[in-house]
């Protein structure tokens, strides 16, 4: 990845086990403090090492990394964290939500109870910071992704793209299917760490009221 980079891919699919191993090398290669790296960016199915090629050569870089690799040991990888996000479904908080329902000829109140049927893993955090790619969601709530994006998707708006489910964590032009809106602030940029979901946690949604969203404080 140029001269500062290397990507480590660790298969060709996007599924739970090559995600777990992608965090396996996140965490362990993290772990190492090795000198010379400056970040580590997991995606679904790789990880990226940002590396000072004046402090660390590619050659050791790529020893070390494999050391890492070849020593690790999932049963020894720390739980993942569940976390519980409420939302609200629907109305001009979820506008896409009578669409979908319609796209699957099934009510709004299937499509509330599919999506928070079940635990979504974390992926991968992406396409702007604190931005949680989860999956996957049941068969029959995958959607596609909206013709034409929308220009201003508010912060906190909860959607579906195909097999995924993800939050915006600020305001910004997007192309997913909105169903909901959560109070729970995803970025902060003056946290440690500034993102408030991490790749590997679990993410169970459960519905609140509007007057629930407007009195929420976290």
């Amino acid at each position: 990845m140029g001269d500062r980079a290397v990507l480590v891919e660790l298969g060709d699919d996007i599924s739970p086990q090559i995600n777990q191993k992608v965090r396996g090398l996140y965490i362990g290669t993290k772990g190492h403090r090795i000198k010379g790296i400056k970040d580590l960016v997991p995606s679904y199915r790789s990880l990226m090492a940002v590396y000072d090629p004046l402090v660390i050569s590619l050659n050791s870089l790529e020893s070390k990394m494999n050391e890492i690799w070849n020593a690790l040991d999932d049963a020894r990888l720390p739980d993942p964290r569940t976390v519980e996000i409420p939302v609200v479904y629907g109305d001009k908080y979820g506008p896409d939500l009578e669409w979908i329902a319609d796209y699957h000829k099934m009510t709004p109140q299937d499509v509330i109870r599919l999506h928070t049927q079940p635990t979504y893993q974390v992926y991968m955090i992406g396409f702007m910071p604190g931005y949680p790619y989860m999956g996957e969601v049941p068969d029959e709530l995958v959607t596609p992704r909206r013709k034409t994006p929308l220009t201003h998707v508010p912060g906190g708006s909860v959607g579906i793209a195909q097999k995924q489910t993800g939050i915006y964590p600020v305001a910004s032009p997007g192309g997913w299917q909105i169903i909901g809106r959560t109070p729970v602030r995803l970025f902060d940029p003056q946290g440690k760490p500034p993102s408030f979901l991490e790749m590997g946690d679990r993410v169970k949604f459960f519905v609140i009221t509007e007057q629930e969203l407007l009195r929420w404080r976290p």
